[in-house]
Formats: C-alpha cells, sequence, structure tokens
C-alpha cells in the first residue's frame, strides 16, 4: 500500500497548454503534500485502510530558476520511476486537467484523472486513481497541494 501515495505528482513540463505562456513559479524548494481522502482496495485490511485515511505524505522538490520558468507545470512533472503515460493534459487561466495511466506489476495500467488550480504560490487538487486488482476495483481519492516553503534547495 505504500507504493500508492509517490505516485502522484505527474504532468511533464512540456505538455503545458501552447497557446498559453507559462506562469513562472519562485525556484527554490517545494512541498507537495497529497492528503488520503478515501480509499477502496479490495483485500486490504480495514485497519489498515482506516490507518491510511486521513494521512498525508510530502514530497519535497528543489525546482531550478530553468525550472521555475515553465510554471507549475513543473511541480506536476512525474516521477521516472512511475512510468506513467499522460494521455491527456491541460493548464491554462489558473486550472489544471489531466489524465494518466500508470502500469501495476500485475494487471492493466490504474487510471488517475487530476484536476485543481494553481497561480505562482502553488496548486491544490484533487486525484481519482481507478483500477483493477486480483480482488476486484479499487479506488482511491486524494487530496493535493503545493507550496514554495524555501528559497535556495539545501543538500
Amino acid at each position: 500500500m505504500r507504493w500508492l501515495i509517490p505516485l502522484f505528482v505527474l504532468v511533464p513540463a512540456n505538455l503545458v497548454a501552447a497557446d498559453v505562456a507559462p506562469q513562472a513559479i519562485p525556484a527554490g524548494r517545494w512541498d507537495v503534500v497529497s492528503k488520503a481522502v478515501d480509499l477502496v482496495i479490495p483485500g486490504a485490511p480495514g485497519f489498515m485502510l482506516r490507518m491510511m485515511k486521513g494521512r498525508s505524505k510530502t514530497e519535497r522538490k528543489c525546482l531550478s530558476p530553468a525550472a521555475a520558468q515553465a510554471g507549475v507545470a513543473a511541480l506536476l512533472a512525474p516521477d521516472p520511476k512511475a512510468k506513467c503515460r499522460v494521455d491527456s493534459v491541460q493548464v491554462a487561466g489558473g486550472r489544471y486537467s489531466q489524465t494518466l495511466s500508470c502500469p501495476q506489476k500485475k494487471g492493466p495500467p490504474l487510471q488517475i484523472v487530476r484536476s485543481g488550480s494553481y497561480d505562482a504560490a502553488g496548486f491544490t487538487g484533487r486525484l481519482k486513481m481507478a483500477g483493477q486488482t486480483p480482488k476486484g476495483p479499487m479506488a482511491i481519492t486524494i487530496d493535493q497541494t503545493a507550496r514554495h516553503v524555501a528559497g535556495a534547495c539545501s543538500g
């Protein structure tokens, strides 16, 4: 179950809407917080799901000045380890939405839908993940926020 939360920072910077110039964001350290809102995972013990619900995980990102010029899309860039495919993405006018397909070790890819709002201070949104497990359909909902926390990144 621990692998579920890290999948959620996932949009390539080169997929920003082409007709709108990205709004630059501050370079430096950013915290992306993902909080589990709802979890339906067949076969997972109920006590484990109750423990995970409401928990949050923080991913620390360091943006160079060049990366920060790409705007909020730089914060949404995928972790290459997740090997997710971006099916669609729209980042414009203070709103973002995307759909992704992320491989599982067994079974069809997980389908992820994200949407929310953004500005130069970061983003706030919701992620919904759906997939099939050997024991039945899975659905996970996660709220995410990203905020600039430091002008420089520490080692």
